[in-house]
């Protein structure tokens, strides 16, 4: 019986050295994955950092002071006016409004 499990030990570790000495991790590398492997979470992260030395050319946007001050003392007061729903499921898609924003799939008929 101990001849027999020091076989079988022996058997696996050399089959483990044999595996081990065949793997050229560099090989593997080039095989699996391309050369931007990884790249989209090293994008998504650089767009979730924010730039602490952040400088934009030209003026600043405009903003209303007035109603900017409202809205600080509503929220300093917790009477904040909270949004309104979508009134329709064709606003959520993207079927109406202004800024650019996509029509809805409609037909192209007369």
């Amino acid at each position: 019986m101990k001849l027999k499990t020091g076989l079988m030990v022996t058997t696996l570790a050399g089959a483990g050295v044999l595996l081990a000495s065949c793997a050229d991790q560099g090989g593997l590398d080039r095989e699996w994955r391309s050369m931007d492997f990884g790249r989209a979470v090293h994008e998504d992260m650089a767009a979730q950092i924010a730039d602490p030395d952040a400088s934009y050319k030209g003026p600043p946007p405009p903003a209303n002071g007035a109603r900017t001050e409202l809205a600080q003392k509503r929220y300093e007061t917790g009477k904040v006016i909270q949004p309104q729903a979508p009134s329709s499921l064709a606003t959520i898609i993207g079927g109406g409004g202004g800024g650019g924003g996509g029509g809805g799939g409609g037909s192209s008929g007369p």
